[in-house]
């Protein structure tokens, strides 16, 4: 009988929710999708220390800011990584811009040029965004200039709404993310299929199908096998190479457990704007503080990278 992980991206595609590039050469995902966390690991591995090296030898020929380098090191693994994949590659805007409609297309358009001097066609890359309001804003403007986008951070079906009506290519529902405030506050103890984050999902997925929503729904966040087989079927799930090993060594039958055709229990359509938004977030506890704990963790991050790559730069001047 083929794997567990086998069976799934017969049901799914499989995404490598990893910077490192052996794993992903092991797993053969067809997409990968990198953050400031997993780029700030990756990048302190010796394998990947000539793409540190090239992005500080650059910014040192010219003089450039420490947050440029910064940018050009995540476009170093992004083009990497599109050489070993045959689809998508996320690479993530600041964290730091997520409530800045403006500096965030600004941003997102300034990586896609890196990556096309490099020959990586808009086609292949994904811009992750802060699924916040004015993130959605920057999504919509962004996929009118044919960027597609990445909203990160979903932890509700409002956000799940408004990246919708802003045409968003594909959104990011984080599941493990849920499961850990629910825990965290007295909840549990839960089974796969009592999951919060499990749950979350599939009512975003059956939202999107029953009216006919082209945005891509894409499981992240994962903190066990049992989460990835309850949403087997949903459109793309991104794993980490742990998980991923995992499934490849369960050879047990593998049930689909979301299609477009099974889609049901959808809510009523939502007629979203600014106000309404922003009001479903206040009362969904859970949704904003971790969206918040979200965007707080990686800016962290992003901050001990551009430490990283600024001490690089110092010890190379």
């Amino acid at each position: 009988m083929a794997s567990k992980l086998e069976q799934l991206a017969s049901m799914s595609t499989v995404v490598s929710d990893t910077g490192d590039m052996e794993a992903i050469r092991t797993f053969k995902p067809t997409d990968a999708t990198t953050n400031p966390t997993l780029i700030l690991k990756a990048s302190q591995l010796p394998a990947y220390a000539h793409l540190v090296e090239e992005a500080v030898s650059w910014g040192r020929k010219g003089a450039a800011s420490t947050h440029a380098v910064t940018d050009r090191l995540a476009v170093n693994f992004g083009a990497e990584l599109t050489k070993i994949v045959p689809g998508r590659v996320s690479t993530e805007v600041d964290a730091d811009l997520s409530f800045d409609t403006a500096a965030t297309i600004v941003k997102a358009r300034s990586l896609i040029a890196d990556y096309a001097s490099r020959g990586v066609s808009r086609e292949r890359i994904l811009i992750k965004v802060a699924a916040t309001w004015e993130g959605a804003q920057a999504a919509a403007a962004l996929q009118k200039d044919g960027i597609d986008c990445n909203m990160t951070l979903v932890f509700s079906l409002t956000q799940a709404v408004a990246c919708a009506n802003a045409g968003a290519f594909l959104i990011s529902p984080f599941v493990g993310r849920i499961l850990d405030w629910h825990v965290k506050n007295g909840g549990g103890p839960y089974t796969a299929e009592t999951d919060p984050g499990v749950l979350s999902v599939r009512a975003i997925y059956a939202y999107y199908k029953a009216y006919d929503i082209s945005t891509v729904v894409m499981g992240a966040s994962f903190r066990n096998i049992g989460e990835i087989e309850a949403l087997a079927g949903c459109d793309r799930l991104t794993i980490s190479p742990q998980l991923l090993d995992q499934l490849s060594k369960d050879q047990g039958a593998l049930a689909r457990k979301l299609s477009p055709d099974a889609a049901k229990g959808a809510p009523p359509r939502i007629a979203l704007d600014e106000k309404l938004f922003r009001w479903m977030m206040n009362e969904d506890a859970m949704a904003t503080e971790k969206l918040a704990e979200g965007i707080r963790t990686f800016n962290h991050d992003l901050g001990a990278l551009r430490n990283l790559v600024g001490a690089r730069l110092a010890a190379a001047a």
